[in-house]
């Protein structure tokens, strides 16, 4: 690869012995899987260079903010969190800050401006160089650098050491960016064009994962489905569905799951690799965002409520067992009662098993902020009430038709609310907690035994 020089500091980094032995580090992620994949390449870089992580940002030498900019909230969390590590910075003015992600790809001179005891600001496309920014900061200061785009498959940052989470599940990104224009969406402007990873380094990642003892893994993308649109391979282009048929097909993988594919693009071929390939679980998010014909013109999403339900109906037909969960956005500008009442039915009947619901949240830089007929927020709260109670009753139905049944669970841990619980997960994403400890990464049966909206409660199978 070419070596490109922003700032006086090579793109390319040197090898060289680890240089900060001894010191600690800490990060907190806000967002989605992608900045979670994110962080786990910071984190591999920092421990390659000599660090150790600490659960404590006051034991930290280098602290790593990874942020989201999705909606308005997002933001104000990071400038509150910034706010409380002003005073660890006065106390020990040798402490690094970093900011990346999302919001400092959007606002890199205003993270600065805001919170000046920040000592790096980097862009979504420059995980690659943290080091190197901790570094420039120490030799000459302070330093904000955003590269616009990634420009070529071979800058994709997959190279990286990565420090997982947990052994035996992984993220493995397919795909960067985003080629769509969701008018509610920052994603395009913050993380650039869609840039497709080659088939063959995606494969052989899985295969590394899964010689290292992972067993599941979930493949990234803002858009999965339209994977493999920039490549050619054989003299074709390749496509999710015969990308999910190899990833399946890994020995040693138990598991593969997928996010997030769009309603528009998701065809027919992909619920077949689905149901075809066994180690592919039957779990889809669908995003729906509105049932109003209207309001989805608006969004420029590209489909209507009955497209969207059929698309669902058929990924049914061909997935048996299939769970689902969605995305809806609540009080989009110029949503009138009527538009909401059409989002009521089309959750009633597509009946989710689960759905991650937000309030409209207008973010700078989108067509959305700029357009006219936003709702009071009394008037968007209530929608959202009631959203949340029908959503929230269908999920405890579509829980309570799975009790005396028996399903494959994964052990990840003790539950995080009564340690003597462990929590596993079923094929369709669902939690299950049962009394007693397991070893995290083992597959067991479990027969659930209980349901809420939300989890589920088992025990292991006689």
């Amino acid at each position: 690869m070419a070596e490109t020089t922003v700032l006086g500091i090579p793109s390319v980094r040197t090898p060289r012995a680890p240089a900060r032995t001894g010191l600690n580090y800490h990060i907190r992620t806000f967002g989605c899987q992608m900045n979670e994949h994110d962080s786990e390449r910071i984190s591999g870089l920092l421990a390659a260079d000599g660090m150790v992580a600490t659960s404590s940002p006051g034991d930290a030498d280098v602290i790593v903010l990874n942020t989201c900019t999705i909606r308005e909230n997002a933001d104000n969390k990071l400038y509150g969190y910034l706010g409380t590590l002003r005073a660890l910075k006065t106390g020990n003015p040798e402490l690094k800050i970093l900011v990346g992600g999302c919001s400092a790809q959007k606002d890199g001179d205003l993270v600065m401006e805001r919170a000046p005891w920040v000592d790096v600001v980097f862009g979504t496309h420059n995980v690659h160089r943290v080091v190197d920014l901790i570094d420039h900061a120490d030799e000459w200061g302070p330093i904000t650098e955003i590269w616009e785009e990634t420009s070529a498959a071979e800058d994709f940052p997959s190279y990286l050491p990565t420090q997982r989470q947990t052994a035996h599940s992984a993220w493995v990104t397919i795909a960067i960016g985003c080629d769509n224009s969701c008018t509610f969406c920052i994603v395009p402007a913050v993380r650039g064009k869609e840039i497709s990873r080659r088939v063959g380094d995606v494969v052989g990642e899985v295969r590394a994962l899964a010689n290292e003892g992972v067993t599941e893994v979930t493949l990234l993308g803002q858009n999965v489905n339209s994977y493999g649109r920039d490549l050619e391979l054989n003299g074709r282009r390749p496509v999710f569905a015969d990308l999910l048929r190899q990833v399946g097909a890994v020995e040693g993988i138990r598991r593969v799951r997928y996010t997030s594919p769009h309603p528009k693009d998701f065809r027919e071929d992909v619920a077949t690799a689905m149901a075809d390939t066994p180690t592919v679980c039957e779990q889809l998010h669908l995003p729906l965002q509105s049932g109003s014909d209207r309001v989805l013109a608006a969004m420029h999403r590209g489909y209507n409520a009955e497209r969207f339900l059929h698309r669902l109906a058929m990924a049914r037909d061909i997935v048996p067992g299939l769970s689902v969960s969605t995305d809806i956005i609540v009080g989009f500008p110029g949503e009138t009662e009527e538009d909401f009442a059409a989002t009521l039915a089309v959750v009633a009947e597509a009946r989710f098993d689960q759905a991650f619901t937000f309030q409209f949240s207008p973010r700078p830089g989108t067509a959305a902020a700029e357009m006219d007929g936003r709702l009071s927020k009394e008037v968007v709260q209530e929608r959202f009430d009631r959203l949340v109670e029908l959503q929230t009753s269908i999920s405890l139905e579509r829980n309570q038709a799975m009790v005396g049944s028996v399903h494959e669970v994964l052990v990840e841990g003790p539950s995080k609310k009564d340690p003597a619980m462990t929590t596993a997960r079923t094929r369709g994403n669902k939690p299950v907690h049962a009394a007693g400890q397991f070893a995290p990464g083992t597959y067991l049966d479990f027969e659930i035994t209980g349901a809420s909206p939300h989890h589920l409660r088992g025990k292991v199978a006689s």
